[in-house]
């Protein structure tokens, strides 16, 4: 019993059936009206019946093709320029004040602009995705950096490598597991642009356009929870193996710092 208490992914099913299990009794004894929120009995065969609803899953292999190129653009673009800024100081601080000025401003709210300048949807979400899904990697690339051993680069600098050889050959491998921690968060960042993008931006297709759609059907409520459940569902999953492929990829990192969260 105490192995199974001390399980995270034990304790985490335990959780959410817990929770579920309350959600079902409060709409069974009256404490939340079933007309305004459905029953969690309803919304799970409602969800276990979207898996076999090919229009659903159409909309779910839309958010994720726009999801995974505005995924793999943000890397290709974030982590040459975080490499950057990180190596060469004087270019870092000419670079800070602008990015200092973006980052803090909310990504949604930029959605209606860029529904004006891009006329192809995927274009837009995918323009969204990369905005906001940079900071996060570019950071944690120029904090990597900082962390680098500075022996190790002496050393190699005092055997006659270059600059670029230095980097390519220390910096960038001991940089590389902050890189990946920000591509995980960016990957949480960049499903939630791709739904958000759909939700304000319009479309025709996509889990957020599904999630609109489904509040006009007959069953609603229920409908929209029970979509709404399942990108929750991806949004896990989607951490969950960026979490195991961190911890495969570097463990020897792991192992010196604590288990990727």
């Amino acid at each position: 019993m105490r192995a199974l208490t001390e399980n995270r992914v034990v304790c985490g099913v335990l959780g959410v059936l817990a929770l579920l299990c309350a959600a079902e009794l409060a709409g069974r004894t009256g404490l939340i009206n079933p007309n305004q929120f459905p029953l969690a009995s309803t919304v799970l065969v409602m969800a276990a019946e979207l898996i076999a609803d090919p229009d659903f899953l159409a909309d779910v292999l839309n958010t994720f093709t726009a999801w995974a190129i505005g995924l793999l653009a943000t890397t290709a673009l974030a982590v040459p320029v975080g490499l950057l800024l990180g190596s060469v100081p004087t270019v870092e601080r000419a670079i800070r004040p602008v990015i200092e000025f973006l980052r803090p401003i909310p990504s949604v709210a930029l959605i209606p602009l860029a529904a004006f300048i891009f006329t192809e949807r995927l274009d837009m979400k995918i323009a969204m995705i990369v905005y906001a899904s940079t900071w996060p990697i570019l950071i944690n690339t120029m904090y990597g950096l900082k962390e680098v051993d500075p022996v190790a680069k002496e050393t190699l600098r005092s055997f006659g490598f270059s600059r670029l050889a230095v980097l390519l050959r220390v910096s960038l491998p001991s940089t590389a597991p902050f890189i990946a921690t920000g591509v995980r968060l960016a990957a949480a960042i960049a499903l939630i642009l791709a739904i958000s993008t759909e939700f304000l931006g319009g479309g025709s297709d996509g889990i957020g356009t599904f999630i609109i759609l489904a509040e006009s059907s007959p069953d609603g409520v229920a409908l929209t929870v029970a979509a709404t459940l399942w990108a929750g569902v991806l949004g896990l999953l989607t951490n969950s193996a960026f979490v195991g492929a961190e911890r495969r990829l570097f463990h020897w990192h792991t192992a010196k710092t604590g288990a990727a969260a």
